[in-house]
């Protein structure tokens, strides 16, 4: 493995699967929570231009740090080297986000 890894980050966003590339993927103090940071975006060295990676990067160009759910995260990746950003339309019963808990932080169940 390189040096600086490379993390794949796929999660689920308002009924499309998110699929980037990034160096920095941790736990964040907020709680439930996960920080990305330094996405990573493809060089132009093609021809043609993918629509969903180019809507990902001008999504992200202007974040620096993007905070995401913890039950929105389908799944992370340590991986060579960055390949393509893709967004995925969600089929019906395609992926399925974990349920919010029951009772809120300090044991009191929500109103």
């Amino acid at each position: 493995m390189a040096s600086d890894p490379i993390y794949k980050v796929i999660f689920f966003n308002q009924g499309q699967v998110y699929e980037i590339y990034a160096r920095s993927v941790y736990q964040s103090d907020l709680l439930g929570f996960l920080e990305v940071e330094e996405f990573l975006f493809g060089e132009r060295t093609q021809v043609i231009v993918d629509p969903a990676e180019e809507k990902l990067k001008n999504e992200f160009s202007a974040i620096k740090r993007s905070y995401i759910p913890m039950h929105a995260i389908v799944r992370i990746d340590e991986v060579e080297k960055e390949g393509a950003c893709k967004i995925t339309e969600v089929k019906d019963g395609n992926v399925t986000t974990l349920p919010f808990p029951s009772i809120a932080p300090g044991g009191n169940k929500p109103k």
